[in-house]
């Protein structure tokens, strides 16, 4: 099969297509035929060895986001069958290879059914970032119809999906953006009400929109030093979820305000082997809220064909992207 490998951490460039064997199918795992994958942080990052230590063996196929066909399933896989369309975030990290070739192998706890309103590359952009948002607000923070929550990036990757899940919750969704285009967005995602970011402190849309007191659930999907001013946002007893939390910080106002900090990392089933089935059924009851109108995926104009990996990436790490970040094979 092709698959674009890299041979070492660098940039874009190191990108390379070679000829591997097809993955063969074991007990308990799929062979899926990929049809779309999509870029995530987490991929130029390990792409560029800032996190080596969760990166698999050279030459390394990368990606976790598939969605794709099933080839072949192994013994024990009862729930799937040669020819079902799945989706799933299934590789690219350390011992599991990833969804950049022309097949992956992935455990079969870790896929779904695709949703069958979506694409194929719509369905690539949802796995990892759909997890990620569900873990925070659902299993972590615990979300409930009525309370306030305030998502820092709306139109971000995990941030566009948790708009539309803490509204399929019932809460009231604020959210930071910084231009109106983003705003027109977020507003069409669901999002109650906007804040520009760069035009109006913590303080002051804190007071604004809450009269002062904060709001119930913070989901800050910056991270690092944004943590204080998600503490800064978060109402008395309140909840602050972070998926990006590599840093130092000063924990005065969490005891201040008598706050809970829950980190999500969303690749500890994957990498640990632990409750992997869980992420199954995500991505089970996620396609139904798809189905349903309530979640839709929010991709960057501009698609990339297999050939075209290393300017995806390039693309995805400039920030200049609105949306995901999408590989069509």
């Amino acid at each position: 099969m092709k698959a674009q490998v890299i041979e070492k951490f660098g940039k874009a460039t190191e990108f390379k297509v070679v000829d591997l064997p097809i993955p063969k199918v074991i007990p308990n795992h799929v062979l899926i035929r990929v049809l779309a994958t999509s870029v995530n942080p987490v991929d130029y990052k390990i792409r560029g060895g800032i996190i080596p230590d969760i990166a698999p063996n050279f030459p390394a196929v990368l990606h976790g986001d598939v969605a794709g066909v099933i080839e072949k399933v192994g013994e024990g896989v009862n729930s799937f069958q040669p020819g079902d369309e799945v989706y799933g975030c299934a590789g690219g990290i350390k011992g599991m290879g990833g969804a950049l070739a022309e097949y992956i192998l992935a455990d079969a706890a870790l896929i779904a059914r695709k949703p069958k309103s979506l694409s194929m590359r719509e369905t690539a952009a949802l796995p990892l970032v759909s997890i990620t948002a569900w873990s925070g607000l659902i299993e972590r923070a615990k979300i409930r119809s009525g309370q306030t929550v305030l998502i820092y990036g709306g139109t971000g990757g995990v941030g566009h999906i948790a708009v539309q899940l803490a509204k399929s919750c019932g809460a009231k969704v604020y959210t930071t953006v910084s231009n109106l285009e983003k705003a027109a967005i977020v507003h069409q995602l669901g999002a109650d009400e906007v804040i520009n970011y760069r035009q109006q402190s913590v303080e002051s849309f804190v007071n604004q929109h809450t009269n002062g007191k904060g709001f119930d659930i913070v989901f800050d999907t910056v991270g690092n030093d944004n943590l204080q001013n998600a503490f800064q946002a978060a109402a008395l007893n309140g909840i602050v979820v972070s998926i990006v939390s590599l840093s130092t910080q000063d924990l005065t106002l969490l005891h201040a305000k008598g706050l809970s900090l829950h980190l999500v990392f969303m690749l500890i089933p994957m990498l640990h082997n632990i409750d992997r089935n869980h992420h199954g059924k995500i991505l089970t009851q996620l396609a139904q809220l798809v189905e349903r109108g309530q979640i839709r995926p929010l991709l960057d104009p501009k698609s990339f064909s297999f050939s075209e990996v290393a300017a995806a990436h390039d693309y995805a790490q400039s920030g200049q992207a609105i949306g995901k970040v999408t590989i069509e094979l």
